[in-house]
């Protein structure tokens, strides 16, 4: 694949040689996998959890980001404790990332709820393949052959929870690590660390619809504050309609489906709203989720 270097700049929001860099991949069904936000949510809801995630952002745009992960997390029957496993490959552009993260929580019973206070770490492998690039000057030596990037890191989190409600704050990755090894390439480019506030609560309507409304809060550093507003209707307990609104970006439709006690599906399509929509037909965002319970829970969970 080739790939323009405007299209670089746009991507990894980079503008100058003291860029900011949008590092890490956003998901549209965080809040029934809250993992990839906060490590302080593994083990929530006494289940074994495994959810397979793909994203293909920014439909027919070239080198347009496209991320895969596995993620696990699991509570220690008996124990206070919770672990999981996050892994993924982000694509974007010239760039391959692979991150494999472990997390750890820890969880301490409240007269209602409990909460988990959460630790991770772990690294990031990211190669980029500069020989892909269409160049205007073909002897420029900082923007050839293929670079390679280990970025260790680590970060934390607590969350709350209870049978209807729940909310989190976290900042999963601390470090700002350099974004290029190269002295010649970008070379005060640095990822910026994300923070995230998340909210919830379930409404029982009738015995058969349950809503739930629900918010990110976002913020990177150097950058402006982002908020998701979502509102989901769960039908039955089977079938499960949302809509989201993702301020400046995209309005966003869910749709998911409990198939067993065990198995679920989620899909959602992001309608871009931001000036990238002319070249783009969205986004599509696949969750397929295996769930089984630990000691006397059951397994279905709204989050």
């Amino acid at each position: 694949m080739v790939f323009t270097i405007g299209w670089i700049g746009l991507l990894l929001g980079v503008t100058s040689n003291r860029g900011h860099a949008q590092q890490r991949p956003i998901f549209s069904q965080y809040m029934f996998n809250g993992l990839v936000l906060n490590p302080a949510y593994a083990g929530n809801q006494q289940q074994w959890v495994v959810s397979l995630v793909h994203r293909d952002q920014w439909v027919n745009v070239e080198g347009a980001p496209k991320t895969q992960s596995l993620v696990t997390h699991t509570a220690l029957e008996n124990r206070p404790m919770g672990i999981g496993l996050l892994v993924s490959r982000d694509q974007i552009g010239i760039h391959d990332d692979y991150s494999i993260y472990g997390s750890y929580a820890y969880k301490i019973k409240l007269l209602v709820g409990t909460l988990s206070l959460g630790l991770q770490g772990g690294f990031n492998y990211t190669q980029s393949n500069f020989e892909l690039l269409r160049r205007f000057n073909l002897n420029d030596p900082s923007l050839t052959g293929v670079q390679t990037r280990f970025s260790p890191n680590f970060g934390t989190g607590a969350f709350y929870s209870n049978s209807k409600s729940y909310a989190g704050i976290s900042v999963p990755y601390l470090l700002n690590n350099d974004v290029y090894n190269s002295a010649d390439v970008l070379s005060e480019a640095r990822e910026r660390r994300y923070y995230f506030i998340t909210g919830g609560h379930v409404f029982t309507l009738n015995p058969s619809i349950k809503l739930m409304p629900s918010t990110l809060i976002r913020y990177q550093e150097g950058q402006p504050v982002n908020m998701d507003l979502n509102a989901n209707v769960f039908f039955q307990d089977v079938i499960n309609l949302g809509a989201s609104y993702r301020s400046g970006d995209s309005m966003i439709a869910l749709f998911e489906i409990i198939l067993n006690r065990n198995l679920s599906f989620g899909y959602t399509y992001d309608h871009t709203i931001s000036r990238i929509s002319r070249n783009t037909d969205g986004t599509h965002e696949f969750m397929l989720s295996y769930r089984l319970s630990i000691g006397n829970s059951k397994c279905h969970s709204y989050f």
